[in-house]
């Protein structure tokens, strides 16, 4: 679990558990049924539908060099996870120079060469892909050229996509920090002819360098990159943030409060928010990636970010936006303090503020991500789940069809209803590899999820659902179908009809392996 101080894991369990085993849990929810199928979708989920951004001034920390820190440590927890650099910090503290040159506006980081061939280190060893963004806020294409060109030269094929500026429909904005960095009539005709100016001045350098665009929230933006007369655009690149109403008290809402993350409106405004970058994207023949994004934009929303439900929710939302077509994503973190930091960075550094520490730690939202680990390089298949009020499932198929690999997102409320009795419907001839959990005592508990390894299933999982016959326990065995008597199969566990029956702790996302034969 996490110290009082909201980032730090205690060291593992002693022994190391052998079984997968859940805290007690006294299951009074709804009971619910899943049932998995082989049926492909025709989405699939890869390593880089897992991902970090980081502002770009987070280039110029040496610990980004893996012998520097445990940051690659982290990140290889996450599979080869997509990275990104930019932010606001891009386009109003970040100033590029391979000349020695000092900052020509204020600007308070310098990024220079030496800066990417550190990155190089970090990408060699973690095998993740790479986007970068060049600054735009200060007009000036030739020295873009340069950092791209620089960055292509030095990060090679990892080097995917290069995005010319920030959230560009934001530049006339006095709060975001740094402040505004265009006069109030900027617009997008006007973007589009900076846009095409980098480009251009990119492509007379190296002319297979892969632009993506606009790294925004507004479709008219979107429109406005898309139809622009850049050569060599890769991506459409989409931002947004599930909780924006920074005002909003209700829930359920889209203002800040924990809650908001896992309620059923969250999906909604998820599909509707995405599917207009996925509309625009399919038009023009593009992917859809999301560049950024993350819980909330809201500044000081530190309770929220901490809570269980942060876990719950990025398990869930990368999940569900691989479902809808994206097939990049990247939740904005930074390299900065636990304490004062950004609320929503997926890790940070435990040191006293204004200090440095080289052992970053993750908060819940992280943990989320990790058990999305052995669903990469899968295909979705139709699964559904009745019942069990607020539970979302997903699984993906591997191994030529010979793993199946399904997460149960368990929203309900631990601290009310303890559990849900699930059953579980496997195609023929699966049995449960092996199971891992993260959870919390509530969606609301701050600093303190909890992690179950992966391991096999005991002999005997609790059940209280139908067919339990009265009985709190049950041979769960891994058993492929037709593997345990009908009588254990009647009193719960995995029996002869290809049904798992277990109790799911609530406030959980669980992580089944099944493999067949």
């Amino acid at each position: 679990m996490f110290d009082p101080d909201g980032s730090s894991p205690t060291s593992d369990p002693s022994p190391t558990p052998t079984e997968f085993e859940q805290s007690n849990v006294d299951a009074s929810g709804d009971a619910a049924d899943v049932t998995v199928t082989t049926d492909k979708t025709g989405r699939g989920f890869a390593d880089d539908n897992i991902g970090v951004s980081f502002e770009a001034t987070d280039l110029a920390d040496p610990r980004l060099d893996p012998a520097n820190s445990n940051l690659d440590e982290q990140l290889k927890a996450l599979g080869s996870p997509a990275l990104r650099f930019a932010g606001n910090a891009l386009d109003r503290r970040t100033f590029w120079t391979s000349k020695g040159e000092k900052p020509k506006h204020g600007e308070q980081t310098t990024i220079t060469p030496d800066d990417l061939k550190r990155l190089k280190k970090l990408v060699d060893v973690t095998g993740s892909t790479v986007t970068l963004g060049v600054p735009l806020g200060t007009y000036d294409p030739q020295r873009g050229a340069d950092m791209a060109a620089h960055a292509i030269d030095i990060l090679g094929d990892s080097l995917i996509g290069l995005g010319i500026g920030n959230e560009p429909n934001g530049y006339t904005v006095d709060d975001v920090p740094g402040g505004a960095v265009r006069g109030d009539g900027w617009n997008e005709d006007k973007y589009v002819k900076q846009l095409e100016a980098y480009a251009k001045a990119i492509h007379a350098k190296r002319p297979e360098a892969p632009i993506i665009g606009p790294d925004v929230y507004d479709g008219a933006w979107m429109t406005a990159f898309l139809d622009s007369g850049v050569k060599k655009k890769t991506a459409l690149s989409q931002h947004w943030y599930q909780l924006y109403e920074c005002d909003s008290t209700s829930v359920p809402g889209r203002g800040p409060q924990a809650a908001n993350l896992i309620v059923p409106l969250a999906k909604e405004a998820a599909k509707k928010n995405l599917g207009i970058g996925k509309s625009k994207a399919d038009a023009a023949g593009l992917p859809l990636w999301l560049e950024e994004t993350g819980p909330t934009s809201c500044p000081g929303t530190n309770d929220t970010s901490l809570t269980n439900a942060s876990a719950l929710w990025a398990a869930d939302y990368t999940l569900y936006a691989a479902t809808l077509g994206v097939e990049r994503m990247a939740m904005h973190s930074m390299l900065g303090a636990c304490k004062g930091g950004a609320p929503m960075s997926l890790i940070c550094d435990p040191a006293d503020r204004g200090d440095r520490s080289d052992e970053f730690q993750v908060r819940p939202n992280m943990l989320g991500l990790r058990l999305l680990v052995p669903s990469v390089g899968g295909e979705f298949t139709k699964t559904s789940v009745a019942g069990g009020e607020n539970m979302s499932v997903y699984t993906v198929v591997k191994n030529d069809g010979r793993t199946l690999v399904t997460t149960v997102i368990n929203a309900n409320d631990a601290a009310k209803v303890g559990g849900n009795p699930v059953t579980v419907s496997m195609p023929s001839g699966f049995s449960v590899s092996s199971a891992s959990q993260v959870y919390g005592e509530s969606n609301d508990v701050k600093s303190a999820t909890q992690v179950v390894p992966a391991n096999p299933l005991p002999d005997s999982v609790p059940f209280s659902g139908d067919g339990a016959g009265g009985s709190s326990s049950a041979s769960a065995g891994a058993s492929p179908s037709g593997g345990a008597s009908s009588s254990a199969a009647s009193n719960g566990g995995v029996g002869d009809d290809g049904k798992l029956r277990i109790d799911l702790a609530g406030s959980s996302v669980t992580v089944f392996v099944m493999r067949k034969g």
